[in-house]
Order: C-alpha cells, then sequence, then structure tokens
C-alpha cells in the first residue's frame, strides 16, 4: 500500500511537473525555436534577459513595480492588522471586508474597475497608477499575514506594559513589533512575487506606456516565439522559488498559506 502510494504521489508529481520541465527545456535550446527536446544546449536566451534594452526595461520595471506596490499594500496593511487586532468591537470586521475584497473578486473584475477609475481621473498610463492599483489589489496579502501575527501575540504582553506606563506607540515598537516582523516580511514576499507575476491589472493600468515582464511576454508574442519568453518564465520560478525558500526558513510558510487559501 505504502509503495502504491508513493508511485501515485510520484505519477502526480510528475504530471504537474512537466510542464516546468518543458519550459526549462525550451530555454535552453540552441535555435530560436520553441522545440523540446532542446535541439542543443545554450544560455544565451537568459543573457538576452539582461542584454537586450527591451527585456531588460521589462525586467528593471517589474522589479520596480513589484517592489513599490508590494511596500505599499504593507504600508497599507499594517496600520488596518493594528487597528483590528486592538478594536474588538463587531463594526471593525468591516474594514477587514475592504481589506480582502479587492483580492477576492475576480482579477478581470478588480482591473475593469481600476481602469475606469483611472480613465476617468485622467491618469491612465501613468506608471505610479500601476503601483498604487497593485498596491490595493494585493493588500489582502500582507493583511492575512499580519492578522495571523497579531493573533499569535499574547495580550498580557501588552497588557503589562500598558500597566507600567507604555504607550501605544512604545507598546508597539518595542513588543509587538518585534514579535509580528516575520509576518511583515512574509506578506512583503508573498505581494512582490504575486505582483512580479500579475499581469491584467498593470496591462488594464498602463496599457503600453510602460512594459513590464508578463506585458513584454504577450507583446513579444506578436512577432513570434522565441526562447527568451521561456527563460523569463524560468527566471520567475527561481525567484519565487528562492523567496519562498526563505520565507520557509524563517518562517511558518505551511501556516501562512494555510491561512492565504482559507482567505481566498
Amino acid at each position: 500500500m505504502t509503495a502504491l502510494r508513493r508511485l501515485l504521489f510520484f505519477v502526480v508529481g510528475l504530471f504537474l511537473a512537466l510542464p516546468l520541465i518543458v519550459v526549462a527545456g525550451v530555454s535552453i535550446n540552441q535555435r530560436q525555436t520553441l522545440a523540446f527536446p532542446p535541439q542543443g544546449f545554450s544560455l544565451s536566451w537568459y543573457g538576452q534577459i539582461f542584454t537586450n534594452p527591451e527585456w531588460r526595461n521589462a525586467l528593471v520595471a517589474s522589479l520596480t513595480l513589484a517592489a513599490t506596490s508590494a511596500l505599499l499594500a504593507l504600508l497599507i496593511a499594517l496600520p488596518l492588522a493594528w487597528f483590528l487586532w486592538r478594536r474588538l468591537a463587531p463594526w471593525a470586521n468591516i474594514f477587514q471586508l475592504l481589506g480582502v475584497a479587492p483580492f477576492t473578486l475576480p482579477p478581470v473584475i478588480t482591473a475593469l474597475g481600476l481602469l475606469t477609475f483611472w480613465a476617468t481621473t485622467g491618469f491612465y498610463g501613468q506608471s505610479w497608477t500601476a503601483v498604487i492599483s497593485h498596491g490595493i489589489f494585493f493588500i489582502t496579502l500582507p493583511l492575512v499575514t499580519l492578522s495571523l501575527g497579531f493573533s499569535a501575540i499574547d495580550r498580557s504582553l501588552v497588557e503589562a506594559a500598558a500597566t507600567m506606563g507604555a504607550d501605544d506607540r512604545t507598546i508597539f515598537r518595542t513588543i509587538v513589533l518585534p514579535l509580528i516582523l516575520p509576518y511583515i516580511v512574509s506578506g512583503y514576499a508573498f505581494a512582490f512575487v504575486l505582483s512580479l507575476n500579475e499581469y491584467i491589472v498593470a496591462y488594464m493600468t498602463i496599457g503600453f506606456t510602460m512594459e513590464t515582464l508578463p506585458i513584454k511576454i504577450f507583446n513579444a508574442l506578436r512577432y513570434g516565439y522565441t526562447p527568451t519568453m521561456a527563460s523569463v518564465t524560468v527566471l520567475f520560478l527561481v525567484i519565487a522559488a528562492v523567496i519562498f525558500g526563505l520565507v520557509a526558513r524563517f518562517g511558518d510558510l505551511p501556516k501562512l498559506l494555510g491561512a492565504l487559501s482559507e482567505d481566498k
């Protein structure tokens, strides 16, 4: 029975890994074609990401957008999670629902709403609108992880500090912040990775005025297929694996993912 179970897990794992194997094989193809098995071996397509100005600019745009929008989402989620943890009134849940609403809706609905808003205000196509849009769209991720972190804090520590005369600012800086720091980093990491790979909201917000890597891939499809697209995909996977690996190393990744899936 154990052998059969292991065989089943192996087959399922292989089935799930096959697309990744094919993409990785295409990315090292020596010829400019999306053939698999690869015809020859070459890492030049990975070099194209950094040496070709168009792909390099798209990479810088994606990293900049992901870093700034994840920071914005975290800056909004942190005081909101702190407020929800300190205020136990039933009406406070309304703010939590507002915080998770953008991510629970289908992305195309959120993207159309943001497109309408920015077009109405006259700011459509500005690069900073993509930062705000992604920050709002991904606020759920740090909000959920921070809420999980706050719920793990022993309230008696806060009560003891308040009894000793510490104000809210001192309590937050000396007690709360060190305890929730892993959850802050995790929330930022989740928002960063998803923003890096997001296409619909970014495209609806900035169109062709700024090309992120996902937008660049779709635009490049109009002129044919190149293994550079596959190498970008592998790069995305490596970045995500490294970031989630660090979260798993210094935090409780299964618990965080479980909280996100329950919220979703």
